[in-house]
């Protein structure tokens, strides 16, 4: 069925004072494909802890000033491709050297960009670890479903990388990557340039509120945390940050077609031998006209956090992927 949205930031139709901004960041994407750059990010922790290193302050080429996001100096740059960047608060000065705002990560042979490090920043776009389980995710369910896709949806789409994923493993199908940031939309328009997914369109809505129709594939990778701040790109709500998903879920099975799946990748945390997030999923997804399986990715992820007063009686959180079909005509 078809599918339409009320507030569109398409990813090729930004709004006018972000273009010359956005046409940079497309530029800088191609030249640094062009160059076979890749870099995996890491944790947040991992990320501090080499950076920390005696030898790794300063970078010393463009994996360490994108990638590592480390103050670099004007010769590991040309002028003239330093000063764009500055132009357009890509690049800002740092310490009497120079510091890029953003970063770019690789999937596979695909490339994005995403806040630079630290992710402090209320509309601070993620990508690390959890992107690429979430990854996984998706692409087994794509080698695996016989379910048709003609219409599919990112929620919280991030750096869009769930979308573009789906859009380049099903060409004719029509993928939309929502998400209440904007910076987010706009990351997510670049990042599906450089893919070269035409079938990408990125849209502002609430989860699914501002979009109407079905769709063969829903997926999302919400945040999960409780944040203190209420971070937009970390904070999910109340029940140890399991209250979000527990609201994807419940609008997203309705809005299913026949035959259509639902992928969501979350944390879960455990208190007292209990998933919150199952806890209050299971209700849900256990009903008549819908399967489901569930599975731990990994059992114990952001371990820090259990230090924090938020996590306390918490005994771990795990990452891990449900999975809800609803039943064929």
């Amino acid at each position: 069925m078809s599918q339409t949205a009320t507030s569109p930031t398409s990813n090729h139709a930004v709004a006018t004072n972000d273009q010359s901004h956005d046409l940079a960041l497309l530029q800088l994407g191609r030249r640094l494909q062009a160059d076979g750059y890749q870099f995996t990010t890491v944790t947040p922790l991992t990320h501090q802890r080499n950076n920390g290193r005696e030898n790794n302050h300063h970078a010393r080429d463009l994996r360490d000033i994108f990638g590592w996001n480390r103050p670099f100096d004007s010769q590991l740059l040309p002028d003239a491709e330093l000063k764009a960047l500055l132009s357009i608060a890509v690049v800002r000065a740092h310490a009497g050297l120079w510091i890029s705002d953003v970063r770019w990560s690789t999937l596979h042979d695909l490339l994005f960009v995403h806040s630079g490090f630290p992710t402090v920043a209320q509309d601070s776009v993620f990508f690390g670890p959890d992107t690429y389980r979430f990854a996984h995710a998706i692409e087994e369910h794509l080698r695996t479903s016989v379910h048709p896709i003609h219409t599919a949806v990112d929620i919280g789409c991030g750096s869009g990388a769930g979308a573009i994923l789906i859009a380049r493993a099903r060409r004719d199908a029509q993928v939309l990557a929502v998400d209440i940031n904007p910076t987010a939309l706009r990351f997510t328009a670049v990042n599906a340039a450089l893919a070269e997914t035409e079938n990408v369109s990125a849209w502002h809505s609430d989860l699914l509120e501002s979009i109407s129709g079905e769709f063969d594939l829903i997926v999302a990778n919400p945040p999960y945390m409780q944040d203190t701040q209420k971070r937009a790109y970390r904070h999910g709500g109340e029940r140890l940050g399991s209250a979000l998903s527990v609201r994807i879920v419940e609008q997203a099975m309705h809005r299913l077609t026949p035959g259509g799946s639902l992928v969501l990748y979350t944390g879960a945390p455990w208190v007292d031998g209990t998933d919150l997030f199952m806890e209050h999923a299971r209700p849900i997804v256990d009903v008549p006209g819908f399967t489901w399986s569930y599975r731990e990715v990994d059992p114990d992820v952001f371990g820090e956090e259990l230090e924090t007063e938020n996590y306390a009686q918490a005994e771990r959180i795990a990452a891990v992927v449900l999975t809800v079909t609803r039943a064929a005509s």
